[in-house]
Parts: structure tokens; C-alpha cells; sequence
């Protein structure tokens, strides 16, 4: 098995921070040309593109929960590189709703944005990509999902719902995709430092949220990187379905 990704199309959803960044620079590093996609942040996804190892790698923006916006983008995709052999869907959003405290309004539209997010945006890439793979005679998908989909969210019900979907999505196209050449990765991590677990790393829950980690720590996203990477590279297709925990011994399944 060689760790050299020369010449593959590598696409990153949520590149401009935190494990999309990571994502991109180990990709790079590696020897891929990388596109990476934003919601709104165009200067930090330049700032990330600067930043990488020398290539023909782009910045896209896109609006993950809009099925046209998906269907163009990727459209725009192809015909720029002519192929993706590397998806990531690692864009995603946590919004805190406690059944208890929020109104009907704010619960609805927390779950609406969500799904449309964390879940119904990654099928639609993983559509449009898969297709494109399938011209081209195989590829991989790698979704991020999160140890939430596991254990419970009881502050951020439809977060956990999301990533419980994405897991039985993924496992589904595992098998739907695997007599063309596809294989679909999941990565489960626990709590990483990233822009969008800063505030509670850094709240009163803090130091309890790094000692559920006998590490007595969160994640890096280089961490979680270096085995998205792993999932990426040729010879580990059989691996297709399966859910692989980073959570630092947070929490354990059997």
C-alpha cells in the first residue's frame, strides 16, 4: 500500500477550518489536488489554499442545503478536474436546542437546518458524486460523522439524529456502491478542537468534556485527518461500511 495520493481529485466540503482544513493540507501533502467548499468564508478558504502544498487545488462556495446549489457546484466540479476520486463530506452544523427550554419555532427550525445540513447535503453530494465515480470506474466517499450518533445529544437532539443518519446512509451506499468500485468510509470522532466546539471547550464543561478521554483531552483535527487520509488511499476497500471511533476512549461500543 503506498501513502502517495499523486494525482487524485480530492473534494473537501467545510475545508476553510478545523478537520476540513486538516483534511486538505495532509491531502495535499500527499500529493492530491484538493477543492475545498465554504459556506460564507471565502477568506479563510483562500487563507487554507495558500496555505497548502503547490497544486492546482480551488475554493468553491456552496450552499450544502440546496439541491441546486449541489447540482451545479459539482457540475462545475467535474468540468473543471474531469473526475473526483475523493469525496469528503465534512461540513456540518450543531445547534444547541434543549427539548425542555426552546419554543416549538426554535425546535423546528433547528431540526430543519440540521438535517438539511449534516444529512440531506452529503446524500446529495454522495448522488452526484457516486455517478461520476461510476463513469469513471470507482472512487471513495468518506463521511465525517461523530460519536453523538451513538451515545445521545440530549442538548442537541437532531446533531445526533443527523450523524445516526449519515452512519445508516453511508452503510447503505457501502453495499449500493461496492459493485462499481466505490467503497464509503465513516469517521466518528468524539470532541475536537475546532471553531465550532470552542465555546464549549472553553466553557465550565470544559475541563469535564477533555477528562471523559482517559487521555484527559479532546482530539486534534490532524488526528482525525491522518485517518480520513488512510481511508482515502488504495488497498483498503474492504473496510467499506464500517464506522471508525475517534473519541480517545471517550466511548466505547462493542
Amino acid at each position: 500500500m503506498q501513502f502517495d495520493l499523486t494525482g487524485k481529485i480530492v473534494l473537501v466540503t467545510g475545508g476553510s477550518r478545523g478537520i476540513g482544513k486538516a483534511c486538505a493540507e495532509l491531502f495535499a501533502n500527499m500529493g492530491a489536488t484538493v477543492g475545498i467548499t465554504y459556506q460564507s468564508d471565502k477568506q479563510s478558504a483562500e487563507n487554507v489554499l495558500s496555505g497548502l502544498k503547490p497544486g492546482n487545488h480551488t475554493s468553491w462556495q456552496l450552499t450544502i442545503q440546496e439541491p441546486a446549489s449541489i447540482q451545479k457546484f459539482t457540475n462545475d466540479f467535474i468540468e473543471k478536474y474531469g473526475r473526483i476520486d475523493i469525496l469528503v463530506n465534512n461540513a456540518g452544523v450543531y445547534f444547541e436546542h434543549k427539548i425542555i427550554e426552546v419554543s416549538f419555532d426554535e425546535w423546528t427550525s433547528s431540526w430543519r437546518k440540521t438535517l438539511e445540513i449534516n444529512l440531506e447535503g452529503p446524500a446529495n453530494l454522495c448522488y452526484f458524486a457516486s455517478k461520476q465515480m461510476i463513469k469513471q470506474g470507482g472512487g471513495k466517499i468518506i463521511n465525517i460523522s461523530s460519536r453523538g450518533a451513538f451515545r445521545g445529544e440530549p442538548d442537541c437532539p437532531a446533531y445526533g439524529a443527523s450523524k445516526a443518519g449519515l452512519n445508516a446512509m453511508s452503510q447503505s451506499l457501502a453495499q449500493a456502491l461496492a459493485p462499481h468500485n466505490i467503497s464509503v468510509h465513516v469517521i466518528a470522532p468524539g470532541f475536537v478542537e475546532t471553531d465550532m466546539a470552542t465555546h464549549v471547550l472553553d466553557g465550565p464543561q470544559g475541563e469535564s468534556i477533555k477528562n471523559q478521554s482517559p487521555f484527559g483531552r479532546v482530539a486534534k483535527p490532524e488526528e482525525v485527518a491522518r485517518m480520513v487520509t488512510l481511508c482515502a488511499l488504495d488497498g483498503v476497500e474492504f473496510s467499506s461500511g464500517a464506522i471508525i471511533d475517534i473519541n480517545g476512549a471517550s466511548y466505547l461500543r462493542s
